[in-house]
């Protein structure tokens, strides 16, 4: 009991840091550095892949890391890495360095989040454990806000850009600091074990459900976060503000649309896994459409931004704890498993949409992307078995 809340403020500071301003930060200022380092879209959308391309590979040397050596080094890395990367933005003079750090402040992204389904299945009791991965999940709405808000408070200045990615780091510093203190806390665990045929326990059939789910809006939502900015600056801003500023009150808003992820868990238990997974994605069906065909009236850039946040922070503890359900011996590679499919939609989202973008317009590729939510809806299965679920309700 003890270690519950310092495990989950912790947890929530670094999934804060690292899919707040390491992962959306790019998204957010690419206005900014489109003018200041000459981007087209198709380049914009290759970096923003090779962001989410860290993202994956780092998750895949995350498993491997809290398997052999526990959660604690993972997270370190990951907010080091996040500093680091940060750093080479601030100072960035040219589209190279630019890329570089973004890639490498993305990659704390996979350091910093499926480490905390191992560590709670360490330091928090079974009765607790979904409030607190959803707490965890959580923590990237108030990274999101915050990256916004700075954002908003340099707007129209020479440079202030380059001093919030300062801020940024000293950012991941602290987080750093933090979880190097709190995780040392965890009770050891047995020599670490993987068992036999654990591959293959990844893919069964019960598991297909999460992992198509994560994979879809891993599509949409990489597209969305690179893009949506750069499509409201093309179509003119809100109306009564500058074009500078209608970038953070998107992302503002889309923190604070996040805050519903709190009560993942409870939502959940009302109304059951599969009605919860079904609106999310209409949610995030209504959300592409209504940036991508209404992007500078202020009600429905709104309400698409509070619905994406929602969408991805629900989603978030629906990975975490719905994975967890599934393969309770492998906490951390069964998110990891789960968390790589969503990686690969980043990764393929935002290039093939920046292409996409030359024939179709941001328009229309919005709704390219709307059409896939549309299609999860559908197609997610109606009456799925509960024990994949972990569902006490149809």
């Amino acid at each position: 009991m003890p270690r519950t809340w310092p495990l989950a403020i912790g947890g929530a500071l670094a999934t804060a840091m690292a899919f707040g301003p390491a992962r959306v930060g790019f998204g957010l200022f690419l206005p900014v550095f489109r003018d200041e380092f000459a981007l087209s879209t198709s380049a914009a959308g290759l970096i923003a892949s090779g962001a989410f391309a860290g993202f994956f590979l780092a998750l895949l040397l995350t498993a491997w890391l809290v398997v052999t050596r526990g959660p604690r080094l993972a997270v370190s890395l990951g907010c080091f890495a996040a500093m680091a990367g940060m750093v080479v933005v601030a100072i960035s003079q040219n589209a190279i360095m630019l890329a570089l750090g973004t890639v490498l402040a993305a990659t704390s992204a996979g350091f910093c989040w499926s480490p905390f389904n191992d560590a709670a299945e360490r330091g928090v009791p079974l009765a607790q454990r979904e409030r607190t991965l959803s707490v965890i999940s959580t923590g990237t709405a108030a990274g999101i806000v915050g990256a916004g808000v700075l954002a908003l408070a340099v707007a129209g200045l020479d440079n202030g850009w380059r001093t919030v990615w300062v801020v940024f780091s000293l950012a991941a510093l602290a987080t750093a600091a933090i979880n190097l203190y709190g995780l040392a806390r965890l009770p050891r665990s047995a020599t670490p074990t993987v068992p036999s045929g654990w591959l293959k326990s990844l893919v069964t059939r019960p598991g297909w459900p999460l992992l198509c789910i994560a994979l879809s809006f891993g599509l949409t939502n990489g597209f969305y976060l690179s893009f949506a900015v750069d499509h409201l600056s093309q179509a003119g801003g809100l109306p009564g503000i500058s074009t500078a500023l209608s970038g953070p009150v998107l992302y503002i808003a889309l923190g604070v649309g996040g805050v519903v992820g709190f009560l993942t868990a409870d939502i959940k238990a009302r109304i059951g896994l599969t009605a919860l997974v079904r609106g999310i994605f209409a949610c995030s069906l209504l959300s592409l459409l209504l940036v991508g065909l209404l992007p500078t009236q202020w009600s429905a850039l709104l309400v698409s931004a509070a619905l994406q946040g929602a969408c991805i922070m629900v989603l978030s503890a629906i990975f975490s704890f719905w994975s967890s359900h599934l393969h309770p011996n492998l906490p951390t590679i069964g998110f990891t498993a789960t968390l790589t499919m969503f990686a690969l939609g980043n990764i393929i989202g935002p290039a093939l949409g920046g292409f996409a973008a030359g024939p179709l317009g941001l328009a229309g590729t919005f709704v390219a992307n709307a059409a896939i939510s549309l299609a999860t809806v559908v197609f997610f299965p109606g009456k799925p078995r509960r024990e994949a679920l972990g569902d006490n309700t149809s």
